[in-house]
Order: C-alpha cells, then sequence, then structure tokens
C-alpha cells in the first residue's frame, strides 16, 4: 500500500447559530398591575380583569404543587 492510497477524511465543523430571541414590543401591550411588585402585559384589546384572575390561578395552581 503507497502514500496515494491512504484516504484522509476531511473534519467538517458546523458553526452554530445564536439563539435569537425577539421580545415583544412593550409600549404596544397594556399595563396590568397584580400586585406593588407584579406586573403583565396583555394585548390591547383584552379583558383586565380576565387577565389578571388568570394570572393569579396560575399562581396558585403553581403554589398547590
Amino acid at each position: 500500500m503507497s502514500k496515494s492510497d491512504i484516504i484522509i477524511g476531511k473534519v467538517i465543523m458546523f458553526e452554530k447559530k445564536p439563539v435569537v430571541y425577539k421580545s415583544p414590543d412593550l409600549s404596544k401591550l397594556k399595563e396590568v398591575v397584580i400586585d406593588h411588585r407584579t406586573k403583565i402585559y396583555i394585548a390591547p384589546g383584552a379583558d383586565v380583569e380576565e387577565a389578571k384572575n388568570r394570572y393569579l390561578s396560575l399562581m396558585q395552581t403553581r403554589k398547590l404543587r
């Protein structure tokens, strides 16, 4: 076997793309104050009381787990 018969494998490097998270524009959303340190943002046409109740029920179920 001569040197010309040896196959040299190539190492292929793949470049990882950075993960890009697109944040929503908060100026286009409505702010809902839950308590003195908690705020959530909802769509402009959404019901404030329903959003607040859904958030509070979600937090209540998380505490029960």
